[in-house]
């Protein structure tokens, strides 16, 4: 899931280094930097297990590129590539080398807004559903474009695809493909009022493949001088390729509210079906929301809190269950000066559920220096 409090912490101790001097600059309006990470993390469980808990120490090394370009035009991008060297102090087994690509552009004059997006990761961490560092590779990528039709009306479609390679036995590759359909009204100067369709089709190689449709009305925008956003509301319907559908609410929500000039408060909602790494159909309820308070130009301090309740349908081999997942960030950042920052996290994790051999629990405490030149 996108983490709203690394977005927040991000707003409030990026903006300085945002500026930084490039490296290297790349013909007219392209700069590139040289990027880089220093971490050490104490995790006293590592793969999440219910009991026999494997705690140890890692260091992580992060060394990169980013490629920016457009600076002050329309069409602006970035093509920003790292390495992730981790390494276990207790469990050498389980050093990697990780891989992460990203390129982003967007097209902006007015009337006119577009947008791609291309990614790959390698992948080893643990989530709520995926125990015991699992493997993967996840390609994703995606377009998207606004026009204006008139002064009040505008409408909005997108293609997005994500392709995921599971390195260990029992979890399912995917390939996902979602396409939204937007239509807004200009309700006032500065909120849109929105009515919104959503296809999505899932495919993976254990369990079943699913069709959803997601049919919509919201609004977004600055809804006061200090509160912005967008919502979605509607109904969510998954087709099962075997025969027979479901439907719920579906949610897709996220806010921000200016508490201070130097501290703003983040939080949003979803709800939607979902299919686990093992083929289990799910329905997703996640509620999330991060406080970010400015110090001083150097010091700024973050909270964040998340709570996912994930329903699990029944098996010819499992009965239905439902997994209560907790996440609680508390966190700091230094900038020292445009390129360079340091911070340190706590975060807390604890899975309860309906089934006792699934629950954990989980706490980590790290360190990191990032650097940007």
């Amino acid at each position: 899931m996108k983490k709203i409090t690394r977005i927040a912490l991000l707003s409030a101790s990026l903006g300085a280094s945002a500026y930084a001097a490039p490296f290297l600059a790349v013909g007219d309006g392209a700069e590139l930097f040289l990027t880089g990470g220093l971490g050490i993390r104490a995790d006293d469980n590592i793969f999440f297990a219910t009991s026999n808990e494997e705690s140890d120490l890692i260091f992580d090394i992060t060394p990169g590129v980013d490629l920016t370009f457009g600076k002050n035009a329309q069409m602006q991008g970035s093509l920003a590539l790292n390495v992730v060297f981790s390494s276990y102090s207790d469990n050498s087994n389980l050093n990697t080398e990780l891989f992460n690509g990203d390129f982003v552009t967007k097209y902006d004059d007015g009337k006119l807004k577009m947008g791609f997006n291309l990614g790959y990761h390698e992948l080893n961490q643990n989530s709520a559903f995926i125990r015991g560092l699992v493997r993967r590779d996840v390609f994703t990528a995606g377009g998207n474009a606004e026009v204006e039709v008139s002064q009040i009306t505008s409408v909005g479609a997108g293609v997005a695809f994500a392709h995921e390679n599971y390195k260990r036995a029992g979890y399912t590759d995917s390939d996902s493909l979602t396409v939204p359909l937007d239509f807004y009204y200009k309700w006032t100067p500065k909120v849109d009022l929105s009515f919104g369709y959503r296809f999505r089709d899932y495919q993976v190689d254990v369990g079943e493949d699913t069709k959803d449709h997601f049919f919509n009305i919201g609004a977004r925008g600055e809804f006061s001088p200090k509160f912005t956003g967008t919502i979605k509301v509607g109904l969510n319907n998954r087709e099962f390729d075997s025969g027979g559908d479901d439907s719920s609410l579906g949610l897709d929500a996220s806010f921000a509210y200016e508490v201070s000039p130097k501290t703003n408060l983040q939080f949003g909602a979803t709800n939607d079906y979902g299919t686990s790494a093992q083929g289990r159909q799910q329905e997703n309820l996640s509620i999330n929301g991060a406080i970010v308070t400015k110090l001083s130009e150097e010091w700024a301090v973050n909270f964040g809190l998340t709570w996912r309740s994930i329903d699990y349908s029944s098996t010819t081999t499992q009965r239905a269950f439902t997994d209560d997942f907790l996440e609680a960030r508390i966190g700091t950042t230094y900038i020292i000066n445009t390129n360079v920052r340091i911070g340190a996290e706590y975060v807390y994790r604890d899975l309860s559920s309906d089934i006792s051999t699934n629950e954990f629990s989980n706490n980590v405490f790290s360190v990191t220096a990032n650097f940007r030149y």
